[in-house]
C-alpha cells in the first residue's frame, strides 16, 4: 500500500533545529558545487494583478533525494487578506521509484532553510569574533536570519532597522524572547547602527538599496536574502563592487539577483571573481581573506535547500512516528 506522510509546520518545527538545518543546507550547497545535485532553474509564474510570484522549484540532491517546492509570494496578503505573505508546500519523492513519500508545509520550511542559508554563509565568511548583528527588515524571514547567525557566531547585540516602528517593536519583543542573552535595540539612525555592525542581514522586498555603500565598514559580512527578481535591489551595487561575493548557485543568481546584475552591468563587479558558497564549503574557493575584507552572500533561494531540509524532517518523522499517514490507494 502506498502512503503519503503529511507534515505540518509544527511537525517540522519539532523535528528540525536551526543547527541541523544549517548542516543540511551546507551539505546541499557543497553537492551543488561538486555537481552531484541537479537544480533546474525554477519556473516563475507572475500575476501582475496581485504583484505576486509563484515558483515551481524541483531538485535532485546528491543523486539521492528528489522533490519539489511550490512557493507563492503575495506581498499584499497581510493588509488585504490578513494572510501570510508566503505560502508553500514541499513534496518528497523516492528517487529510486518515483513513489511520493511526503507532503509538508513549505512556509515554515522556507523560512527555516532561508535562515539556514545565511547561517552557512556567516559560518564560512563572517569574522569569528562577530558580536553585533544588524537585521534590516522585520518581516516573516527575519527571525530565522537572526536565529541562524546567532547559531554560528557569538552575537551579543542585535539592532533592528525597519521602516515601521510598530513592526520593529513587535519584532524586538519576539527576539527578546528567543534570544534573552542579547541586547536588542531598534535603530534610530541606520548609519550609526551599520557603523558598528559585524554582520548585516537584508530581509526586505525593496526594489532600491536599503543602505548606501558609504555606510558599510571594512570587515562587515552581509547576507542578502530578500530580493529574488532582477528588478529588486536590496544592496548598493557599489558595495558588491568592493566585496568578496558568493552566491548559492551561479545560474539562478545571475538570472534573478537584481543587485548582482546591476553591479555587473554598471561595470562594478567582475563575474569571474564571484564564487559559489558550496565551493567555499568544499575548500575549492577561499573564505575570508582578512578581518578588513567585506564579504557578501547572495541567495535567491534554491530547491536543493528545501529538499535537503525536507528529507531531514521526513527521516526524523519516520523515526519518531510523527505526522499523519494518508493512503493514496
Amino acid at each position: 500500500m502506498s502512503t503519503l506522510k503529511i507534515l505540518t509546520a509544527s511537525d517540522i518545527q519539532a523535528l528540525v533545529t536551526m543547527p541541523t538545518a544549517i548542516a543540511a543546507v551546507r551539505d546541499a550547497y557543497a553537492s551543488i558545487a561538486t555537481g552531484t545535485t541537479e537544480v533546474p532553474l525554477r519556473i516563475d509564474v507572475a500575476q501582475p494583478k496581485h504583484q505576486s510570484h509563484s515558483f515551481f522549484m524541483p531538485a535532485l540532491v546528491d543523486n539521492q533525494h528528489l522533490g519539489m517546492k511550490i512557493v507563492s509570494v503575495y506581498p499584499h496578503n497581510r493588509e488585504r487578506h490578513n494572510l501570510p505573505t508566503i505560502h508553500a508546500i514541499v513534496m518528497l519523492i523516492e528517487a529510486d521509484t518515483g513513489r511520493p513519500l511526503a507532503l509538508m508545509d513549505g512556509t515554515y520550511l522556507t523560512v527555516l532553510r532561508t535562515g539556514a542559508s545565511a547561517g552557512v554563509a556567516t559560518q564560512l565568511l563572517a569574522r569569528t569574533d562577530a558580536t553585533h548583528l544588524v537585521i534590516i527588515g522585520a518581516g516573516a524571514q527575519s527571525w530565522a536570519q537572526v536565529a541562524a547567525v546567532c547559531a554560528v557566531r557569538p552575537i551579543t547585540h542585535i539592532t533592528i532597522v525597519n521602516r515601521s516602528l510598530a513592526r520593529a517593536q513587535q519584532f524586538q519583543a519576539t527576539l527578546q524572547h528567543q534570544h534573552p542573552q542579547c541586547i536588542i535595540t531598534i535603530a534610530s539612525d541606520r548609519t550609526q547602527a551599520l557603523a558598528s555592525a559585524d554582520v548585516v542581514c537584508l530581509a526586505t522586498s525593496s526594489h532600491t538599496p536599503v543602505f548606501t555603500d558609504s555606510e558599510i565598514c571594512p570587515g562587515t559580512h552581509i547576507n542578502g536574502i530578500g530580493s529574488f527578481t532582477h528588478t529588486m535591489i536590496e544592496a548598493d551595487p557599489l558595495t558588491l563592487g568592493r566585496a568578496y561575493v558568493a552566491v548559492d548557485q551561479f545560474a539562478p543568481a545571475w538570472s534573478e539577483a537584481g543587485e548582482l546584475i546591476a553591479a555587473r552591468d554598471q561595470g562594478l563587479l567582475d563575474p569571474s571573481t564571484v564564487v559559489q558558497i558550496g565551493d567555499i564549503a568544499n575548500g575549492t574557493a577561499p573564505g575570508r581573506r582578512d578581518d578588513q575584507q567585506i564579504t557578501f552572500f547572495k541567495s535567491v533561494g534554491n530547491a536543493a535547500q528545501d529538499v535537503a531540509v525536507a528529507n531531514i524532517a521526513y527521516q526524523a518523522a519516520c523515526q519518531h512516528n510523527l505526522g499523519h499517514d494518508v493512503s493514496l490507494t
